[in-house]
């Protein structure tokens, strides 16, 4: 089975209790929260000891961090950054953002 996980930028959640699992057709997902972006690096080594093949970011978090987590986990797995095209995208996200806090 392929075990990747997406982590991600949730104020006010808690990684060990607000995640969750999707295992289909060989495949299982981890989506997990951070309410702390800092957070994502010690989460990260955690995943990878759990057996977890690859991991995406959200594209909120700064590429600083991007590099810890690398470091991190010794580059031993792969680490992708999602990331939005265009500067109409990133004006698009502010909006959002702006409107909810």
């Amino acid at each position: 089975m392929i075990s990747w996980a997406f982590i991600y930028d949730a104020p006010e959640t808690d990684s060990k209790t607000d995640r969750f699992v999707i295992e289909r057709g060989g495949m299982r997902s981890i989506m997990v929260p951070v309410s702390d972006p800092a957070d994502a690096v010690a989460l990260a080594v955690e995943l990878v000891k759990d057996g977890v093949q690859f991991i995406e970011l959200c594209g909120g978090f700064e590429l600083s961090l991007v590099g810890k987590i690398v470091d991190a986990i010794d580059g031993t797995v792969p680490v992708g950054h999602v990331g939005f095209s265009g500067a109409r995208a990133a004006a698009n996200l502010v909006k959002i953002f702006a409107e909810e806090l």
